[in-house]
C-alpha cells in the first residue's frame, strides 16, 4: 500500500499540471509521435515507474491548384512505464489551420480526438527488438470543423528495431480502423522506414521516409513524405528534436517544420 501510495503521488505531483496542456490536444494515430522529430516509431520503453514528456510542433504548407493550406499543430504526450516492457501513454493535439484561395479562406482551430495507447516490446535479442502499439483516439475534436473523426477510431502499430554500432535501423506497419462521420475511408495504412546515426556524442542525425493510405476516396494517390533532420541531447534525460518534412506526392504537404522537447525521468 506503501508503494502504490508513494506512486500515485508522484504521479500527481507532475501529471495533474500538465492535464490542461494534454486535453488541450490530440494526436492523430497516423502521426502519433516517436523520436521527435521522427515519424517513424521505435520499440523504446521508459522502464517500470519512470515518465516521459513530450511537447512538440509542426507547421505545414501546401499549396494545390491555386489553393493554399497552412496548419500548425501544438502536441503533448505523457508516458509511463507499468514494467520494463510496457509503456501507456496519453496524447494530445490542439490545430489552428487556415486553407482556401485569395477570394475565399476558412479558418479553424481547437482540440481534435484524445488518443490512449499502449506500447508492449515483446523481443529483444542482440540489437534487434520488435514491439507492438495498439490505441484508441475519443471523438474529443469537432467534426464540424474537421478537427476529429466524429467517433472513435482504432489503431495498432508493429515495430520493429535493429541497432548496428551507431546506426539505429526502424520499420513501421501501421493499421487504422478510421470510423468518422466524413466520407473519408475506413481503412488505413501506413508503412515507414527511418534511421539515426550518432555522429558525435550528444548528437544524432535522423532520416524517415514513409507512405500512407489516402484517407480521401476522392484520390488514390498515397501520401508520401520524406524526412531529415537531427535529435541533441542537452543531458541524459532531455532531447532537442528538429526536423523537415517533404511531400514526394501531390496528396502530402508540401513541406513542415517538426521541432519539439523530450523529458525523461
Amino acid at each position: 500500500m506503501n508503494l502504490i501510495f508513494r506512486t500515485y503521488l508522484k504521479i500527481k505531483k507532475v501529471a495533474f499540471p500538465l492535464l490542461p496542456i494534454l486535453f488541450l490536444s490530440a494526436s492523430y494515430a497516423t502521426n502519433a509521435l516517436a523520436a521527435i522529430p521522427l515519424i517513424t516509431d521505435d520499440t523504446g520503453t521508459q522502464g517500470k515507474g519512470k515518465f516521459q514528456i513530450e511537447s512538440f510542433g509542426e507547421y505545414d504548407y501546401d499549396n494545390k491548384e491555386g489553393l493554399t493550406t497552412k496548419e500548425a499543430d501544438l502536441v503533448a504526450t505523457f508516458t509511463y512505464g507499468i514494467i520494463d516492457q510496457v509503456d501507456i501513454a496519453l496524447g494530445g493535439l490542439y490545430r489552428f489551420s487556415r486553407g482556401g484561395s485569395d477570394e475565399s479562406t476558412e479558418t479553424a482551430s481547437g482540440i481534435s480526438d484524445l488518443a490512449i495507447e499502449a506500447k508492449w516490446r515483446f523481443y529483444e535479442n542482440n540489437g534487434l527488438s520488435f514491439a507492438i502499439k495498439p490505441g484508441f483516439t475519443l471523438p474529443t475534436g469537432n467534426n464540424d470543423k474537421d478537427l476529429g473523426n466524429g467517433r472513435p477510431t482504432y489503431y495498432c502499430y508493429f515495430i520493429a528495431s535493429k541497432e548496428i554500432n551507431s546506426w539505429v535501423f526502424l520499420a513501421n506497419l501501421v493499421y487504422l480502423r478510421n470510423d468518422n462521420k466524413g466520407d473519408d475511408r475506413n481503412n488505413i495504412w501506413r508503412a515507414s522506414l527511418a534511421s539515426t546515426f550518432q555522429i558525435i556524442k550528444n548528437l544524432k542525425l535522423v532520416g524517415d521516409i514513409g507512405v500512407t493510405t489516402n484517407p480521401e476516396r476522392s484520390s488514390s494517390t498515397p501520401p508520401v513524405y520524406i524526412l531529415g533532420g537531427f535529435i541533441y541531447s542537452l543531458r541524459d534525460n532531455f532531447e532537442i528534436g528538429l526536423g523537415v518534412k517533404g511531400g514526394l506526392t501531390k496528396s502530402e504537404a508540401d513541406i513542415s517544420v517538426r521541432g519539439g522537447i523530450t523529458w525523461r525521468f
